[in-house]
């Protein structure tokens, strides 16, 4: 049984909220992990899971990896997320703007503590819904001055770890004739791949949605079928779909010397880093490497200018660069070196200086 209050005081966690919102059937969880840098922000996940439990432990553990990404990001920002059970009825466009409505009540009722955005299963449409009734939204579509899509910007620092990672690990300067495997090829695994192809890449993909596969196959994709993508022989693989995919199956079948993703929450548990290690695998901590969409929708709640979001991401190169340096100067994994560094940005004297 899931010990709902010892893991928030194991991790330290601030707030928890969970809302039965009668009326329109919305069921959601909000987490606030943090928010001694700032407000905490992270999107609303719209997600179908198989117990209550799963849905707690997701929202926790990504709450929890907000912070952290906030924090190696440099950012005044917490770290929060939310969670929307879907049960399907959400597919009624009516209901789902009821949803949505109720869920915006929900946000401004933390009167600023967490400040939510779009994520897995939701779209900027519901975040103008969520906008009509909190102002505590970011991720808005340009016509309403927002960033728009931020998927473009986490690939860049994606892309950028990789260079970071190629220059420590293998010693090149450059992708030509490296091959990469990507594990899913939406929005942002098929920017990445574009970035990769340019840059003389061969990229090996699989995805379970049909239009991304025939996107990334455009591309000059190489799609393998979706189990197979860890068995690929390549010189760095890419996690970018959901989380809990580096574990005690998949790591033994890693043909690779580099990981580096854009999915959150890739390690199954954090043991998984060292197994990671032990297999002489370079890691890009995840939420490090994928920072780029909370760069971006920061920026949104400053003055969206792309070109200073963009600069911002492409600087994650020299924060991959400074954990691949400190993890061998004191002989750790990059995970250990990371998970120091932030948690020692998140402590109250750090915010102090």
């Amino acid at each position: 049984m899931f010990d709902t209050v010892a893991y928030l005081v194991e991790h330290e966690h601030e707030k928890l909220v969970y809302v039965n919102e009668r009326e329109t059937g919305l069921r959601t969880i909000i987490a606030i992990h943090n928010t001694v840098r700032g407000p905490s922000l992270g999107g609303c996940r719209l997600w179908h899971y198989d117990a209550y439990n799963d849905a707690l432990l997701d929202v926790l553990r990504l709450s929890e990896g907000m912070s952290y990404k906030a924090a190696m990001a440099n950012l005044p920002l917490g770290g929060g997320k939310s969670v929307i059970i879907a049960d399907g009825k959400e597919d009624d466009p009516v209901l789902r703007k009821e949803r949505f409505a109720a869920f915006g009540e929900v946000v401004e009722s933390l009167d600023g503590r967490y400040i939510t955005a779009e994520d897995v299963g939701t779209t900027t449409s519901d975040m103008v819904i969520v906008r009509e009734h909190t102002k505590h939204v970011t991720g808005l579509p340009e016509d309403m001055g927002g960033s728009g899509d931020p998927s473009p910007v986490t690939a860049l620092g994606v892309f950028r770890s990789m260079q970071a990672m190629i220059e420590d690990v293998l010693n090149r300067d450059n992708f030509d004739g490296l091959k990469v495997s990507i594990q899913g090829m939406g929005k942002v695994g098929s920017a990445l791949a574009k970035h990769l192809t340019e840059a003389g890449a061969t990229v090996i993909g699989t995805d379970v949605n049909e239009a991304s596969i025939e996107r990334a196959r455009q591309l000059g994709v190489q799609i393998v079928p979706t189990e197979e993508i860890f068995d690929v022989e390549a010189d760095i693989f890419a996690p970018c779909a959901l989380g809990a995919v580096l574990n005690d199956d998949t790591i033994p079948r890693l043909r690779c010397k580099i990981v580096t993703g854009a999915a959150n929450n890739q390690l199954a548990e954090p043991r998984h880093a060292d197994m990671l290690h032990e297999r002489g695998i370079a890691y890009g901590v995840d939420y490090v490497v994928n920072g780029g969409g909370l760069i971006n929708v920061y920026h949104e709640i400053i003055g969206y200018n792309r070109e200073a979001a963009l600069s911002a991401a492409s600087n994650i190169y020299h924060t991959v660069k400074r954990i691949n340096e400190m993890a061998q100067r004191e002989h750790i994994t990059t995970y250990a070196a990371a998970d120091r560094l932030a948690r020692e940005a998140l402590k109250p004297q750090a915010m102090a200086h």
